[in-house]
Order: C-alpha cells, then structure tokens, then sequence
C-alpha cells in the first residue's frame, strides 16, 4: 500500500465545523459550487460539475476506466472522515484528517492509501501525488462559514 499525502492547508473554520460540514457529503454540493473557478485545474472543470454526491457516497467521473466512487467508512469527531473507493480494481482510500489550530480556524491535510504494485509506483505515483494535492487545496479554498 502506497500513500500520497496533501500538504497541511489552513481552513478558516473550526474542525467542529468542518466535520460536521464533510461528515455528511452532500453539504459538499452547496460547497464545491463556492469554490472560485481559478482555484479548479482547467483540465479538471468539467469532471468537477459531473460529480454525483450522496450523503455517504461521492462519484467521481473517470474518464475511459468509468467512474470512481468512494463510500464514508469511518467518521472520528472532529479528525477524520475516511473514504474507501468503491467498483475498482485495487484497494484505495481516502483520509481527510482535520487538526484544531484556533477557535475559528483548522488544519486539514488528505492521504491517498492506494494498493498499486511496485512497479508502477513511479509511473503513476507522481500523478496521485498530484490529485492529493490539488485534493488538499480545493479542500482549503472552500468556504466553511
């Protein structure tokens, strides 16, 4: 198992606030639609409108593999919230871990726990670093108040 961490992005909420807000995916439609374009890869805009989201589950289109679903597998008030990926053909996870900074403010940062041989690792792995990052920083433009 392979991880790719995010870096640590600042949100300006409490984690209280951020879990009860993530904790339950839907509140990510209102969310996401807040996110200031410039702040979404252009190659990735149009897969970010077709997302499908659920209370428990998001679907994420993927292009010629189909699409790639993650389902709430574990919720820790106020620290974690964890995705397992769901119709693919390895195991992989998704960890948002939240940290208290302030009364107001918060620490997020998003692990990808993915099972991919060896071999492929450096021909794909600079690509999931990638995502995980670009993850982490939309995660950080979204306003939570």
């Amino acid at each position: 198992m392979a991880t790719y961490s995010s870096r640590n992005v600042t949100l300006n909420a409490s984690a209280d606030t951020v879990f009860n807000k993530l904790s339950n995916l839907e509140n990510l439609k209102d969310m996401l639609g807040k996110v200031p374009a410039e702040r979404i890869p252009e190659d990735k805009r149009q897969m970010f409108e077709n997302i499908v989201i659920t209370p428990d589950t998001i679907e994420v289109p993927g292009g010629p593999m189909g699409s790639l679903t993650f389902r709430v597998v574990e919720r820790k008030e106020p620290s974690l919230i964890k995705l397992r990926g769901e119709g693919i053909p390895m195991e992989m996870s998704l960890s948002m871990h939240l940290k208290p900074k302030t009364e107001t403010t918060s620490e997020a940062s998003v692990d990808f726990d993915i099972d991919i041989p060896m071999m492929l690792r450096p021909l794909i792995g600079g690509q999931i670093q990638k995502i995980a990052d670009q993850f982490g920083d939309v995660l950080g433009s979204i306003p939570f108040s």
